[in-house]
């Protein structure tokens, strides 16, 4: 097993952000709101998470919810899914077998040719239980949430 792979969605909008934070988003590329992309857990990472930790939300991705959000919101450019086809051109056979090079570090989203590295998200179905003002250690939905992340990611795909 690799580092650990962070899921992160952004939940608040653009007005009001700081330079930085708005720069920071701008180096995840979650431009904008139920926007969700995949960053390896690493010092550097964890330190632009904290920045904008007001923002978005985050936690360790597990494998089922990998492959269940490649299948179902994975995209090529061109708005195309990501199909099998698709993905014996980059070398995989299937989907888990993506997740699982994903997982362990293997390869980087970004570096896939023509896979987007943005997933494009559903507000979460039944809405939030928390404020998306508040940090999720106090109750609310910001920040570094652990693997609960997975259960949010299920709800918004």
């Amino acid at each position: 097993m690799g580092m650990a792979l962070l899921a992160v969605v952004r939940i608040r909008g653009v007005p009001d952000r700081r330079p930085d934070e708005r720069k920071t988003l701008e180096l995840l590329r979650l431009h904008k709101v139920n926007h969700c992309v995949l960053v390896p857990d690493t010092p550097s990472v964890r330190g632009m998470l904290r920045k904008v930790e007001y923002v978005v939300t985050y936690g360790e991705i597990d494998r089922e919810t990998l492959v269940e959000l490649l299948k179902k919101r994975g995209r090529v450019v061109g708005n195309k899914p990501l199909t099998e086809e698709v993905l014996k051109g980059m070398g995989f056979s299937s989907v888990e077998e993506l997740a699982s090079a994903l997982l362990e570090g293997k390869i980087e989203l970004g570096k896939l040719p023509g896979l987007k590295p943005v997933f494009r998200l559903h507000p979460p179905r039944g809405g939030y239980r928390g404020s998306i003002k508040k940090h999720f250690r106090e109750g609310g939905e910001l920040g570094y949430r652990g693997p609960a992340i997975n259960e949010l990611i299920k709800l918004m795909m």
